[in-house]
């Protein structure tokens, strides 16, 4: 290990020395680096201190840089290019500011939702590359939390500091029934009068799972499950099929509309999903991730308009 480094050294300092050697004074530093003169005169002094050499003579107020600021200049014009360097191949290896944008979605979102989001993007003159990758919601927040993933669409837990998100909108849960069932007409559904019935449900890590057993837990009822699958698209199958019931996100309602009917459920059962974009609070100003939250931002307006306007 080589000579170790003064803390008074820093890439700042050093930003500041090329940029009075450029400039010729104090003055013009501050105004290439949009400070004041004060804090240009106070890092030139604190890299002359940890430097523990003289860097600048002084005429009246003016300092006059010494040969051995005019060698640390130069070097410090290298490092800091090769620092440049570093720190954006660093950035492109963890996916910050890239032309792919490793996006996890719910199932149930690639109906509307993330179709919506990535022509939004293009309408924008976004030029990304999408890869979508599809998952429970444990999934995806093991995968964010891994950073495997860029982001994700979900239904948007108790999140720590750790993440942030921007919600696109409120989902109602419904009762799912096959067409013709007793149940297909009824205008609002009891769960404890049906609590009998056999069930399928999604497995467990999906959102849907919790909101489902937490609604039959408030009917003090244990639903009887005769099959779990992994995905809303077999389920919504199951149920069209009459191998049982389920309950369902209503932005499902399109898949097999004609088979599955959504019924509301009464009042004390209601449940809604929050479902939103989230990603690690670290990567907030990640260029990538700014302009995928316009996107979602514009689908939540535009959401919240048809919404209003009906």
């Amino acid at each position: 290990m080589g000579e170790r480094i003064d803390e008074e050294i820093s890439f700042r300092r050093l930003e500041v020395l090329l940029a009075f050697m450029e400039g010729g004074s104090l003055g013009k530093a501050a105004e290439l680096l949009d400070v004041s003169t004060v804090s240009v005169h106070r890092a030139l002094h604190s890299l002359e201190k940890g430097m523990r050499c003289k860097l600048f003579d002084h005429q009246g107020r003016q300092l006059i840089p010494t040969d051995a600021a005019r060698a640390l200049a130069s070097t410090a014009r290298e490092v800091l290019t090769a620092m440049s360097v570093g720190i954006r191949t660093a950035r492109e290896v963890a996916g910050y500011s890239s032309s792919v944008l490793r996006l996890g979605s719910l199932y149930s979102l690639t109906l509307g939702t993330v179709p919506a989001i990535i022509a939004e993007l293009k309408a924008r003159g976004t030029e990304l590359e999408v890869d979508l990758t599809l998952g429970s919601n444990t999934e995806l927040i093991e995968r964010l939390t891994q950073g495997t993933l860029d982001a994700a669409l979900l239904a948007v837990p108790e999140l720590g500091a750790e993440f942030q998100s921007i919600q696109l909108f409120e989902d109602e849960i419904y009762f799912a029934a096959p067409a013709g069932s007793r149940y297909a007409d009824l205008e609002s559904i009891d769960l404890q009068t049906c609590s009998h019935e056999p069930f399928v449900s999604l497995d467990e890590g999906f959102a849907t799972y919790h909101g489902f057993h937490h609604a039959f837990h408030l009917a003090g009822a244990t639903p009887t499950v005769i099959m779990t699958v992994g995905d809303v698209f077999s389920l919504t199958s199951l149920v069209s099929g009459g191998v049982g019931y389920t309950l369902l996100p209503g932005r499902v309602r399109g898949l097999l509309n004609d088979k599955v009917r959504f019924i509301p459920l009464s009042d004390r059962f209601r449940m809604k999903q929050k479902i939103g974009l989230i990603f690690s609070s670290i990567r907030e100003r990640d260029p990538t991730l700014l302009k995928l939250g316009v996107a979602c931002r514009a689908i939540a307006r535009a959401r919240s308009r048809n919404q209003t306007g009906s």
